[in-house]
This record gives C-alpha cells, sequence and structure tokens, in this order.
C-alpha cells in the first residue's frame, strides 16, 4: 500500500505524521511497530528481497534523504498474487511511504547519490529466520532501475530464485 502523508510546508520548513496508530487503524493496519530501522546506502546499491519465514516482520518504508525505487513480492504461495510484485519510487521530496505486509519480501535499489531509509518492523530482527530471494530472478520480471551492475552484499549475491526458495505455505 502506497501512502502519501498529508505534508504541511511554510518558508521554515514542512511538518508530517509519518505515523500514527488511529490513522493506520482507519486503513485496516491495525498493527504494533518493535523496531525502527535506518540505512544509509549509494547509487547502485541493491538491498534485498529479503524477509522472515519464522517472526514475519510487516514495514513501513520511507526515505528522509534521497531517492530508492522499492520493491515487495508476494512470497505467500496460498495467496492469490504470489510470486507478483509492486513497486514504487520513494524520495525525501515525495515523502511517500510504502507499506509491506508480512509475508512480502523486500528490497530497494538507490536512485541518489546517496539516500538514507526509515522503516519500522512489526517483528524483531532475527538472522535466523532471515531469506533472501535472487533480486534479479528472471520468473519475477522486477524492472530495477539500475545503471550497470548493482552492488550487492554477499548474502544478497547469493540469493535464491523464488522456485528455490523456503516461503510462506
Amino acid at each position: 500500500m502506497l501512502l502519501e502523508p498529508k505534508v504541511f510546508g511554510d518558508e521554515r520548513g514542512f511538518f508530517l505524521e509519518s505515523y500514527n496508530a488511529h490513522t493506520f487503524a482507519g486503513l485496516g493496519l491495525n498493527r504494533t511497530f518493535v523496531q525502527d530501522n535506518h540505512s544509509r546506502s549509494s547509487r547502485n546499491v541493491l538491498r534485498g528481497l529479503h524477509f522472515q519465514l519464522r517472526q514475519p516482520q510487516g514495514k513501513l518504508v520511507r526515505v528522509v534523504a534521497g531517492a530508492i525505487w522499492d520493491v515487495a513480492v508476494d512470497v505467500r504461495r496460498s495467496s492469490p498474487t504470489f510470486g507478483r510484485h509492486v513497486g514504487a519510487e520513494l524520495t525525501e521530496e515525495n515523502k511517500r511511504m510504502l507499506w509491506i505486509p508480512e509475508g512480502f519480501a523486500h528490497g530497494f535499489v538507490v536512485l541518489s547519490e546517496t539516500a538514507d531509509v526509515l522503516y519500522k518492523t512489526t517483528d524483531f530482527y532475527d538472522p535466523s529466520c532471515e531469506r533472501t530471494i535472487l533480486w534479479n530472478d528472471p520468473s519475477l520480471r522486477i524492472p530495477w532501475p539500475v545503471n550497470g551492475a548493482p552492488i550487492l552484499s554477499e548474502k544478497d549475491r547469493k540469493g535464491l530464485p523464488l522456485n528455490e526458495a523456503e516461503l510462506f505455505a
């Protein structure tokens, strides 16, 4: 779900609510967030596609500096949208947020010189639960906007194709 907060701006700057439990409940998103994360990455860094099999995490993602292409892939085998993805450009200018529910893999690529990404999670990080889907799995057909080869971690280079990965039922 792509969220566009109300932004109140004047000559001093701007104000927005990045999270309000009442507003989110009104959207059907009754979640409790337990962890906030902040990453900074350089242009062409691609992180993902990550998810936790046990202790699944919902994520509310936003960019406070720079720009990213943010992607979520449904990895729930029983879902009618299994294997499909959504993508959105999140920037410090558009102030959009992407809600990624539990059961989805998440990844992004940095479009600007650097990007600071903040995200709230509904469960704690546990490396023993983390799984990685190969970012460029041809079955996913994700149109990553990268110039040349992306900069990847070793973990992301070793991601598994969707049809070989351990997934949700």
